[in-house]
């Protein structure tokens, strides 16, 4: 049978960063030694009290509404009111298999064009694009850290010939680690009410921010227009429960898009797993263990990435400055001449070069929305070293010792001190090709 594919995923590959994390795993599994730089997953241990709980509920088989369970439900609203300082009741609420999906949900419920800053998570465009949904994108430049610029956004808002507009942020942000201010907020609120936007806010690594700021949402600023995506994935290493949450606004717009969200959760995914759902509601009752635990692994999770960041900086590698999140973008420009020595031309030919010459499974900045040529890679503190469940228990278990974060470093992360030393014989490498092209002048 000939052309029974929709055309629409012609141009559609799988999502890049799991892409890459199966060809890593694969390439491990071979017994060649690879530096996982390209995958971002919190690999800390189950908290106890969670694993029990899901044990405790591993008897609920029956369907649960499609908006989520209301204890649930009821937990989130609570845990977002108090963590974000907002009023926030639980008819705002509903509950999703990953906030992957109640994006999905959202792109598909919503009319207009996409505004996307660049760069931005790999899966915002490709979602939009199933969806026949058009996208316009806010440039940024390494030189404002990646960041979404106000008056760009302005600029791009006034190419839209489009009457409804959606802008989806994030922050703090993957891939770049950056984070926005309430000051940022406060303008960006300003332009959003004027011109009618409907805001999507993917904070789901809201809660490992790494102490410089403290997260803040756009909905503090925006109340009326924006709608909050949030999970357990990041800050309590439960990426595979997949279960995340939306909170729409408390106006006849969430109103309407409660109303089509849980149609298209009845008809798509009708409820989240049931024994998930009601384990879940511990991950959000606020006690005194879970909340320790989530700034526990936070500290780690900002220990590990401001060392990568601080060290590859060091080598005269530029890179963003990581805010939250267990990420960063790392600028290769410098040696764009000596690259293209070397065949490397862009960033996917950067990504290739580093896995092939020094064993560096990295991500290319373009499945993010740099410019390819930017020779721009995405950097994940959050694999190396904690590739098994032993060593990554081994890590917290020193931490909650007292061990002071430079002995943390010296002795539980031997692979990232080896990446980085790959990195700095990628360096030492560029400068032997300067120094042969001087000779050869």
């Amino acid at each position: 049978m000939e052309n029974t594919i929709s055309a629409k995923f012609s141009t559609l590959e799988a999502s890049a960063t799991l892409k890459t994390n199966e060809h890593v795993d694969r390439l491990m599994a071979s017994g060649q030694e690879v530096f996982h730089l390209a995958f971002g997953e919190s690999r800390f241990p189950v908290h106890p009290k969670l694993l029990e709980a899901l044990k405790d509920n591993a008897h609920q088989t029956h369907y649960l509404p499609s908006q989520g369970l209301p204890a649930l439900r009821k937990a989130i609203a609570r845990f977002y009111s108090n963590d974000l300082d907002l009023n926030i009741s639980d008819s705002q609420v509903i509950v999703g298999p990953g906030s992957k999906s109640l994006i999905f949900a959202l792109q598909m419920a919503l009319d207009g064009e996409l505004l996307l800053p660049t760069p931005s998570w790999v899966s915002y465009s490709p979602q939009a694009h199933m969806l026949a949904k058009p996208v316009r994108y806010v440039p940024s430049s390494l030189n404002d850290g990646y960041k979404l610029d106000i008056e760009r956004l302005e600029k791009t808002i006034g190419e839209s010939q489009y009457t409804t507009k959606i802008l989806l942020i994030n922050s703090p942000n993957n891939p770049s680690g950056c984070m926005y201010e309430s000051s940022f907020f406060e303008q960006l609120a300003e332009v959003c009410r004027k011109h009618k936007i409907i805001v999507i806010s993917d904070e789901i690594y809201g809660l490992v921010a790494h102490g410089e700021h403290k997260h803040i949402s756009i909905a503090n600023y925006y109340p009326e227009a924006s709608i909050i995506l949030g999970g357990i994935s990041k800050h309590l290493s439960l990426g595979g429960w997949r279960l995340g949450c939306a909170v729409v606004p408390n106006t006849a717009l969430g109103e309407q898009l409660m109303d089509a969200l849980t149609t298209i959760a009845s008809e798509i995914w009708s409820s989240p797993s049931a024994p998930i759902q009601f384990a879940a509601c511990t991950a959000y009752d606020e006690s005194p263990e879970i909340l320790s635990y989530i700034e526990e692994c936070t500290i780690l999770h900002t220990i590990r990435t401001q060392h990568l960041y601080r060290s590859l900086s060091a080598l005269g590698i530029r890179c963003t400055h990581p805010n939250g999140g267990f990420y960063f973008v790392a600028s290769f420009d410098r040696w764009r001449q000596q690259l293209a020595s070397n065949g490397v031309c862009n960033s996917d030919d950067l990504a290739d070069h580093l896995l092939e010459n020094y064993a560096l499974a990295t991500l290319s900045g373009a499945v993010f929305g740099i410019p390819g040529d930017d020779l721009s890679l995405r950097l994940a503190s959050s694999k190396l070293d904690l590739e098994t469940d032993a060593q990554a228990a081994a890590l917290l278990i020193a931490y909650r010792s007292g061990m002071n974060p430079s002995a943390l470093v010296e002795r539980y992360h031997p692979r990232m001190d080896e990446a980085i030393s790959r990195f700095s014989r990628f360096v030492q490498d560029m400068s032997a090709i300067s120094e042969l092209e001087v000779c050869e002048m």
